[in-house]
C-alpha cells in the first residue's frame, strides 16, 4: 500500500469490508462440469495431461511445487544433492556391463575369463560403495533431520546411484565435489 494515501479510519485495511452477499458471489465459481460422458472424459484427460506436463517440467528443472510425491520434500532434496555431489561406482554399471558383455561374446578363452573376473569386481565394488554410501547417508539424515521421517530415503538415494548422472530425474542440481 502506498504511504501517500490517507487511510479511512472506518476501513483500517485500506478498503471497506465487502457485504456478505458480495463476498459469497465472489467465492462462487461457475460449474464447468460437462453434461455428457465423452466431454467429461476429455476434460479429465486434458487435466491429467496438464498435470503430467507440469511434473515433467519440474523433473527437468527441479521445481519442488510440481514434483511427484516420491521426490517431494526437503529430505528427498538433500538425498538427491548428497548422491549427486560425489561420483559413485554404481552409476558406471551400465557402460561397464556393456563392455563386459562384449568381452564375454568374443570367442577367446582368456577374454571370457577376464570378463567373469570383471563381473565379480564390479559387483563387489558396487555393493561396497552402496554400503558405505548408505551408512554415511543415514548418519547425515539423522543429524540434519532429527524430527522428520526419513523412511525410505536411503533406499531412494541408493536407487539414484544406480542411474547414470545424465539420465537422473529430477536433474542433478549440484555439481560434483560440492560440500553439503
Amino acid at each position: 500500500m502506498l504511504d501517500d494515501q490517507p487511510r479511512d479510519p472506518q476501513a483500517p485495511k485500506g478498503r471497506p469490508t465487502p457485504k456478505r452477499n458480495e463476498a459469497q458471489t465472489l467465492r462462487r465459481k461457475t460449474v464447468t462440469a460437462p453434461t455428457d460422458r465423452k466431454a467429461a472424459t476429455r476434460q479429465a484427460r486434458d487435466a491429467r495431461r496438464a498435470d503430467m506436463s507440469k511434473q515433467r517440467e519440474a523433473l527437468q528443472s527441479g521445481d519442488q511445487r510440481y514434483l511427484p510425491a516420491r521426490d517431494k520434500g526437503p529430505v528427498r532434496k538433500f538425498v538427491r544433492d548428497y548422491v549427486d555431489s560425489r561420483m559413485r561406482v554404481a552409476e558406471f554399471f551400465l557402460p561397464i556391463a556393456v563392455l563386459i558383455l562384449v568381452l564375454s561374446i568374443v570367442r577367446v578363452g582368456s577374454l571370457q575369463t577376464i570378463s567373469l573376473l570383471l563381473w565379480l569386481i564390479v559387483i563387489v565394488a558396487i555393493v561396497a560403495d552402496s554400503l558405505i554410501t548408505g551408512l554415511r547417508l543415514r548418519g547425515q539424515l539423522r543429524t540434519r533431520f532429527p524430527d522428520q521421517s526419513t523412511k525410505g530415503a536411503v533406499a531412494y538415494g541408493l536407487m539414484r546411484t544406480l542411474q547414470m548422472r545424465r539420465l537422473r530425474l529430477p536433474k542433478p542440481q549440484v555439481a560434483r565435489g560440492t560440500k553439503l
